[in-house]
């Protein structure tokens, strides 16, 4: 891991312009999934780091150097940011190499893209207009966007960098001061991101960054009373407690993009399109060691088709076998920690008691590394009542479930407890349409690539959260509406 670069300085919270020593006197290991070696030792940020940072946010708002520039002048600065984000490619994603287990070819990707979001956000912010209310001669009444004030943001490992630039975009863009939490497995990139920041021009103390771990650092974020909005990406289980967080202590504002178990429903149309149904649900299961919460793991396939599926996804999975994450040819990574790799290989092992088999993969490989790495794992005859169809897994490992028509196949998809994303293959365009409708997720895809697109929001529909990321409508996480009544009688 020659390519990583020094890790010793990122190791301390960020606040108010440059690194500081933590109050608390704790710290908590950082380990690589590459090889299992271990990093420099990460301060553990309690409520006494999380309330420094926060103080230092607070400062910067009302003082007003951020929020006072004109939505032309911070465009200006997060079109720079991302600009300084490109000119660190190879470094950032040699972090998340080294942090994460991602591909360094998908590091180089997620860098590009974080810094599209910044750079987009960056844009929009000055075409966003405001309201003159139709209140007739007796005054002049207008509603205006206004910025929440103190931003907090508790942010996953999967895509650490991509995460924060998708929090931070629009909250800085509109003029808030922030305080970002990073997952404790991937504290550097964040801790690196934030000094980027100033050498882009966004003020001291508009972006603060502590490390630590979620049962204080983030606890006392989502908690605390002079936070004005909080925003979690993560599980549902912990999105359930930075909700209670908020609502017992400022009812301040929430927004939440949390688990799946997205479905891809394939219609008995659809026989022509089976290389890049396989092609595809591929790319979405075992991208990212299928570490992403909108990943297609349950394949909902008509029973007229699934043999052929399943061999075609056998295929597939060839190309997708783990491998060292710094080299250029490496399609699939590793599992971020070896709790984690306990956890899948724990679902992949209880598959065939439930009755279901494994068809391809099921094994955990490159441990001669070290390191955390599972093959890409097909399991056939799952049913939606077992723990591998309703639990999030985290993990490269596909359920293939079917149905005798459509009807049961969207009752299928629809029966769960998240409804982050789903997607369709059919070659009836009618039913394209009407099935999409009643698909319960956040976002439908239809017999295509991966729904990813800034323009686009993002965010869930039941236990997959509230609010949305991305768009135009990523603002009204990090916004208020004030009305302003002018009496001209």
């Amino acid at each position: 891991m020659e390519r990583v670069p020094s890790l010793e300085r990122l190791t301390r919270p960020f606040i108010d312009g440059g690194f500081v020593d933590a109050r608390s006197s704790g710290t908590f290991e950082n380990i690589s999934p590459v090889n299992g070696d271990r990093l420099p030792d990460v301060a553990s940020g309690d409520s006494a780091d999380i309330d420094a940072a926060v103080a230092s946010a607070r400062k910067s708002f009302e003082m007003g150097d951020w929020r006072r520039r004109t939505p032309r002048e911070r465009k200006i600065v997060l079109q720079r940011f991302g600009r300084t984000l490109r000119d660190n490619t190879e470094e950032l994603a040699a972090l998340l190499a080294v942090e994460m287990g991602k591909p360094i070819k998908d590091g180089r990707w997620e860098v590009d893209y974080s810094a599209t979001v910044l750079e987009w956000f960056g844009e929009a912010v000055d075409h966003l207009y405001d309201e003159v209310a139709p209140i007739g001669e007796v005054g002049h009444a207008t509603i205006t966007r206004v910025p929440v004030g103190v931003a907090g943001a508790i942010i996953p490992w999967n895509y650490p960098l991509l995460m924060a630039a998708v929090k931070l975009a629009p909250a800085l863009a509109s003029g808030n001061s922030m305080v970002l939490k990073p997952a404790e497995q991937t504290p550097a990139i964040a801790l690196r991101v934030a000094e980027l920041a100033l050498e882009a021009g966004v003020p001291a103390g508009v972006l603060n960054v502590v490390p630590g771990l979620g049962h204080t650092a983030g606890k006392a974020l989502a908690e605390h009373l002079d936070v004005d909005a909080i925003g979690f990406t993560g599980s549902t289980s912990v999105g359930r407690l930075v909700m209670k967080a908020a609502a017992e202590s400022n009812l301040k504002k929430v927004s939440l993009e949390l688990g799946g178990k997205s479905p891809a429903l394939v219609l008995a149309d659809a026989a022509d399109m089976l290389d890049l149904v396989a092609a595809k649900t591929a790319e979405s299961v075992f991208g990212n060691a299928g570490q992403m919460c909108d990943s297609s793991t349950r394949l909902i396939v008509h029973e007229s088709l699934a043999d052929e599926v399943v061999e075609r996804l056998g295929a597939v999975a060839a190309d997708w076998q783990p491998g060292d994450p710094f080299d250029d040819a490496t399609t699939m990574g590793a599992i971020i920690e070896a709790r984690q790799l306990e956890r899948i290989m724990g679902f992949i092992t209880g598959a065939e008691p439930g009755g279901a088999s494994i068809a391809h993969g099921g094994n955990q490989v490159r441990q001669e590394t070290g390191g955390f790495y599972v093959e890409p794992t097909v399991i056939r005859g799952v049913t939606n009542d077992m723990d591998i169809a309703r639990k999030e897994i985290f993990g490269p490992v596909l359920s293939v479930i079917t149905f005798s028509d459509d009807e049961e196949g969207l009752r299928i998809a629809n029966d769960t407890s998240y409804g982050l994303a789903a997607k369709m293959w059919t070659g009836d365009l009618k039913k394209a349409h009407r099935i999409s409708r009643e698909l319960r997720a956040g976002a439908v895809l239809v017999n295509g690539d991966e729904l990813f697109d800034v323009t686009l929001p993002h965010g869930g529909f039941k236990q997959s959260g509230i609010g949305r990321d991305y768009s135009h409508h990523a603002f009204d996480n990090w916004t208020q509406l004030k009305s302003t009544y002018i009496n001209l009688l």
